[in-house]
């Protein structure tokens, strides 16, 4: 099997992290096999990321670095790298050094020549509070809106061969993520246990709201589940408003009268209300994306490069 392999890390705001992750990596791949390369993808960082990006482009061989006009999301800055990628092997991980990388070996043997793609799955993610709660909502919308059994076990340090590209070259749509879009070219996936580390340095980019809508994204972008979900509800509260109608007429033709009392027409009409709300509004994020796609928004733009 072949060992040449292209890494591709996508970077925000690591001004403090890159200078002692890149040596440690260097260090192993070199280790590892002659022919690699270190992608950096440089998304939108507002701090000094990409200056520390030229500075170990001139000190560290087999790197190339590519500045996008803007931050436009982990996952769209993934795809950039992995597109650039020349190696057959691809290999991403995060920039923060909770990826380890002496566990880089043990995913690239476990990438045999039956599998296509192999996770490695963190032993105990060691997240703070909130981010791992985040995290499980993230993968909870993964399996449950696509049908991804293995979704627990996903993580951004995955190797995979480049071959996968082929199953979404003409992808250009900006909502993303990269694990469903590798679904897409194998169910060839084994896993690896591998150690997590705490994070030292900087602080998390990922806060609750970002996660949240990322899961809204796969949710929303890859999946027709909230349109079922709505027609369920609009054939429930059919249902219900049916009900009604026959307590009312029931009521009407034994009492002789109407259902006395305001509360039960306004709490009545209020439900029924919000319930068509919800479901207008879940159509009006389908036609937004819509509306997105057809203006042709880029899914990333580079300003500038390292290396060819």
């Amino acid at each position: 099997m072949s060992k040449n392999l292209s890494v591709v890390i996508p970077v925000y705001n690591s001004q403090d992290s890159l200078p002692v992750l890149l040596p440690l990596l260097h260090k192993e791949l070199t280790s590892i096999t002659e022919d690699f390369e270190i992608i950096l993808v440089n998304d939108g960082s507002y701090d000094q990321s990409w200056q520390e990006i030229e500075r170990l482009c001139q000190e560290y061989k087999g790197i190339r670095a590519f500045d996008l006009v803007r931050n436009f999301g982990q996952h769209n800055a993934l795809l950039c790298g992995i597109r650039a990628a020349k190696y057959d092997i691809i290999l991403t991980m995060d920039d923060d050094l909770q990826h380890p990388v002496n566990e880089i070996s043990s995913l690239l043997k476990e990438l045999t020549l039956s599998l296509d793609l192999v996770y490695g799955t963190p032993k105990t993610e060691k997240h703070r509070g909130w981010r791992n709660l985040s995290s499980k909502l993230t993968k909870w919308a993964l399996k449950v809106s696509l049908h991804i059994p293995y979704a627990e076990r996903v993580s951004a340090f995955r190797i995979f061969r480049s071959s996968l590209r082929d199953s979404f070259k003409d992808y250009s749509n900006p909502y993303l993520s990269i694990d469903v879009l590798l679904s897409w070219g194998t169910t060839r996936i084994g896993f690896v246990e591998v150690e997590h580390n705490e994070r030292k340095l900087g602080k998390s980019q990922y806060d609750f709201h970002k996660l949240l809508r990322h899961a809204s994204n796969m949710i929303l972008g890859f999946s027709v589940l909230p349109l079922r979900i709505a027609s369920l509800l609009g054939l429930l509260f059919t249902l219900i408003g049916f009900l009604i109608l026959m307590y009312v007429l029931i009521r009407y033709f034994i009492h002789g009268g109407a259902v006395p009392g305001f509360s039960f027409l306004a709490s009545t009409i209020s439900i029924f209300s919000g319930i068509i709300l919800f479901v207008l509004g879940i159509m009006g994020e389908y036609l937004a994306r819509i509306y997105i796609n057809m203006m042709s928004k880029p899914t990333y733009s580079i300003y500038r490069q390292i290396g060819g």
